[in-house]
């Protein structure tokens, strides 16, 4: 049984390939809708299981009289977990079948999410929640290793930004559900209820997902579109040769992690520590709350996809400058949000709006140059690695905000927000001119 599973986790090797040139662009067309929306539908529900948190922060605090600083470090634990187990699964993820490996990892954190709501106690809460992130961790590094390998670097960026939707849907929809439960059943209902969700969306990725297009019968990216990627002298490379040259030795790799780091402390913590701010600190409901932050999250589809679209046309294919632009019109709208006062719930939700425009693209961004300058080699590795230092700065910022705010107030905690966005910007400056090569005419059809 277990050799069966290791076999199918397994990326498959390629099958007998298909020689007729117009089934080869038909069935290719083909596949590549049907990656996108079944990994899409696959990665939204990941968030069904792990950003349902943030809506029942507040209930859980109040109930067991938990302080900022206690929910913190559920979040906190949890999200080094995370990335801890986003890198290893980046490592694994460039050498396993997506089908499944997403699909494990989706059944479990629903387990996880099922234990979480019948728990009553601070360590099992962060026992439970670090758990669960372990296998949240092996939702997005197999989706940008097929990203990698579907699409190529000239439409990579559009591609990233029609997928990358996948995170405000998931959320949008999630603080919406989960904010209905918390109102309407109470806490645990808004991790049950997400729970069976996620297992039957697991069931739908195992019937809908596929590995490479070699192994569907067809020629790789590089063959199908022409070759715009960068080339490895032609030698068979082990793993870790692989590792070491496009992602450990790759500068353009390290400072987009780092960047990566500072993005996510404004990314995560507007989705996890808004609800709670705006209840607390500006008087709305936890409706209006959650309707606030599910527009956040619906409007960074526009801001990611707008900023691919840019990567690619306009600056044709440079991710820095475009990643430059949006980070200081993010640093402008969190300075918004501490100006906003209270009551005044269209001008906040104006505010959050903007962030969430504004944030989702360099956070895409990194992800996209992480994989153009590291390969379809080594694609999931090099997301990983973006994803340690994104979540190390998700992990800063769930206890950062919880002691800021406990000691200086949530002002304090907005001024960590602005501070973080200008340092992001400024590593940003350091890849304004990095370029892949112009892609070469297609040899396929």
């Amino acid at each position: 049984m277990i050799e069966r599973i290791l076999t199918a986790l397994r990326t498959q090797g390629p099958i007998e390939p298909i020689r007729d040139s117009n089934e080869i662009i038909g069935s290719y067309r083909y596949w590549q809708v049907r990656i996108m929306y079944s990994m899409m539908i696959t990665y939204a529900t990941f968030y069904f299981v792990r950003k349902n948190f943030s809506m029942a922060n507040n209930a859980i605090a109040k109930e067991f009289g938990f302080s900022n600083t206690e929910m913190g470090i559920i979040l906190s634990v949890a999200t080094i977990v995370y990335a801890g187990s986003k890198f290893l699964s980046g490592i694994l993820a460039d050498h396993a079948n997506p089908r499944y490996f997403m699909a494990i990892g989706l059944v479990i954190s629903a387990i996880m999410n099922i234990f979480f709501g019948l728990s009553s106690a601070l360590p099992l809460f962060i026992l439970f929640w670090a758990l669960n992130n372990l296998f949240q961790g092996m939702g997005m590094p197999p989706c940008s290793r097929l990203l990698t390998i579907w699409f190529p670097p000239n439409t990579r960026g559009r591609a990233w930004g029609v997928w990358n939707a996948s995170h405000q849907i998931g959320g949008g929809i999630i603080v919406i559900l989960a904010g209905f439960l918390v109102s309407a059943y109470g806490w645990r209902a808004a991790f049950y209820v997400p729970a069976i969700i996620a297992i039957a969306v697991a069931i739908f990725t195992i019937s809908r997902l596929r590995d490479t297009p070699e192994s569907m019968g067809l020629p790789s990216v590089e063959q199908f579109h022409g070759n715009g990627s960068l080339r490895t002298d032609g030698k068979e490379e082990t793993s870790r040769e692989i590792f070491v040259k496009y992602v450990l030795k790759n500068k353009i790799v390290w400072i987009v992690s780092i960047a990566n780091f500072f993005v996510y402390i404004v990314r995560i913590g507007i989705l996890d520590w808004a609800p709670k701010f705006l209840e607390n600190a500006r008087g709305f409901t936890t409706e209006q709350a959650g309707f606030a932050v599910s527009g956040f999250e619906f409007v960074g589809i526009a801001g990611a996809f707008a900023s691919g679209w840019i990567s690619d046309k306009v600056f044709k294919g440079r991710r820095g400058p475009v990643s430059v632009f949006f980070m200081l019109w993010l640093t402008l709208s969190v300075v918004a949000i501490f100006f906003v006062p209270s009551g005044n719930f269209w001008l906040m939700l104006t505010a959050l709006l903007g962030v969430g425009f504004f944030v989702y693209g360099p956070q895409m961004m990194v992800a996209v140059a992480a994989t153009d300058f590291a390969t379809s080699k080594a694609a999931a590795a090099a997301v990983g690695l973006t994803g340690l230092f994104g979540y190390i700065g998700a992990t800063v910022c769930g206890v950062g905000t919880g002691m800021i705010v406990d000691r200086w107030g949530w002002d304090g905690g907005i001024i960590f927000y602005i501070v973080s966005a200008v340092i992001g910007m400024l590593l940003f400056l350091l890849i304004w001119g990095a370029k892949l090569p112009e892609p070469k005419s297609s040899t396929v059809g």
